[in-house]
């Protein structure tokens, strides 16, 4: 069934005080129908089997009549979230379609005792505004997805801490940060010639929550030309906020590139690249590096970058022990920038489950001139791609958190900064590296390049900041792409991370 709600912001909301009246309760479709994951699994393997037909949200010939401002002037009661009246840790919200939004319609069901029943929009669980309350006062509108609040932050407060809204994207902060870059259920064909595939989570049945619950089940039918999904979410919220997550794929057609685990940020600029674009601010960005250790456990920092050109990078051919898009500025200071407060943007971090196979971690950095856009895309790449009638199955461990961690004594590259040498003939780089003390004895710096000239290598202690620094210069010669690679050596053991980044003449 179909339901009407705000649209998702930007930063987790909060509730506070309840009203004295008493909330609406939130109505459901007649009859309920028995559900489990199995089930799902069953739907989703026989939707493969049939032919693709996409389905697209309409208004009400009511709703039809009012004007754009009128129609997001729908907002939704918060004191109608789903379970508002019971004693539980988690409530939901609804979100309503954009008033121009093509993508499929979203049905969101809840679960008890192993009986479904589809979720369906009252009036009363609605602020409409007195022009939209006339023109559909009796009508509901398609869903795009939902939010959860729970107690994240205090126990007097309800914040939203998770959404699932749009194609497959979701989004989720953990403990004092707000929403930054998205996660994906599944990635096709991204940055091919022939154009992005956007499956869609179509169908969402969420379980309730025992009283005291430290996790909210969610389960979700995935559809799109290529493939269809069954997918679990096991969510629990706290200082990390931690995803489990199984799936199964049916693909209808062979997909040759596909990602698994995608997760998408903004990238516009850093202390390396600020000088292309004129803005007051240091830096603007809801990640700065991808993080990776590697099947090896070798651990691996590839600083971020807005092209002039849409770049692909792969690492490893294994799957890694962990890779994220990950946030390491985290002082006010580093953006400037008291409204979107990009130092609390959140990491995500994935651990794959059992074998993934063959396949690497991919990394698409797309030009924008824009902090609105979304420009950078990682996933996990399997080598063979996936075939059509096979199913494929995987698990993996997603957390949001500040930064994953890294192990004790093993320095990470905190800030990176590049600039034209005084002849303006080379560039000069600059690493800070903390977590590896600030004594230089018995070290060395291990730096290659895979093109240029290399020169004017120093490593020195940061008192500042009780580390590192590193700094050298490159000259480019002819070359017009450049791929450096730094780590800190005591004799042959690494006590840093390995730092990659890619040069480019523009």
């Amino acid at each position: 069934m179909i339901a009407i709600a705000a649209s998702s912001t930007a930063a987790p909301a909060s509730h506070g005080k309840p009203k004295a009246a008493a909330p609406p309760a939130a109505a459901k479709a007649e009859g309920s129908y028995p559900f489990d994951y199995d089930r799902l699994l069953a739907e989703a393997k026989a939707l493969a089997g049939k032919p693709y037909a996409p389905r697209r949200n309409t208004l009400s010939a009511d709703l039809d009549k009012l004007s754009p401002e009128q129609y997001r002037a729908i907002r939704f009661d918060r004191d109608a979230a789903i379970w508002r009246r019971d004693a539980l840790p988690f409530r939901l919200e609804l979100l309503r379609a954009g008033f121009n939004q093509q993508g499929a319609p979203v049905t969101v069901s809840t679960v008890e005792g192993g009986m479904a029943q589809d979720l369906i929009a009252t009036p009363d669980m609605f602020a409409m505004g007195s022009l939209a309350q006339q023109a559909g006062g009796k009508v509901s509108l398609p869903l795009s997805g939902f939010r959860v609040v729970a107690h994240i932050n205090s126990p007097k407060v309800w914040d939203e801490f998770l959404v699932f809204q749009g194609a497959s994207y979701f989004r989720a902060v953990a403990k004092n940060l707000l929403y930054g870059l998205s996660a994906r259920g599944l990635a096709i064909n991204t940055a091919e010639p022939s154009g992005e595939e956007f499956p869609a989570f179509t169908h969402f049945w969420i379980e309730r929550p025992a009283r005291h619950a430290k996790s909210i089940v969610i389960d979700a039918l995935l559809e799109s030309q290529s493939t269809t999904g069954a997918y679990r979410f096991t969510v629990t919220p706290g200082v990390e906020t931690v995803m489990d997550i199984e799936l199964t794929l049916f693909p209808r057609a062979d997909m040759r590139v596909v990602g698994i685990a995608p997760l998408t940020s903004m990238f516009l600029f850093d202390e390396t690249n600020r000088g292309r674009l004129d803005d007051y601010r240091p830096e603007v960005h809801d990640s700065d590096g991808l993080q990776i250790t590697s099947d090896g456990g070798e651990h691996i920092f590839r600083q971020l970058a807005n092209p002039s050109k849409l770049q692909v990078s792969t690492f490893t051919t294994r799957p890694p022990q962990g890779f994220g898009l990950v946030q390491r500025s985290r002082d006010q200071s580093d953006f400037q920038d008291f409204e979107n407060q990009y130092e609390k943007r959140p990491s995500a971090w994935v651990e794959p489950k059992g074998d993934w196979g063959a396949g690497a971690v991919e990394l698409v950095e797309i030009p924008s001139g824009r902090e609105s856009n979304d420009n950078i895309v990682a996933f996990w790449r399997p080598a063979q791609g996936l075939t059509a009638g096979h199913p494929a199955q995987y698990a993996y461990r997603l957390t949001w958190l500040a930064e994953p961690a890294i192990p004790k004594g093993m320095g990470e590259v905190v800030a990176t900064r590049s600039g034209a040498s005084l002849d303006g003939k080379r560039r000069v780089f600059i690493l800070d590296i903390v977590g590896a003390g600030e004594k230089t004895d018995g070290l060395r710096v291990d730096l290659g390049a895979s093109a240029g000239k290399i020169s004017n290598v120093s490593l020195m202690s940061n008192g500042a900041l009780h580390g590192l620094r590193a700094s050298f210069e490159v000259d480019p010669n002819d070359a017009d792409l450049i791929e450096l690679r730094l780590r800190i050596m005591r004799g042959d053991r690494p006590v840093s991370e390995t730092w990659l980044y890619r040069w480019t003449s523009s």
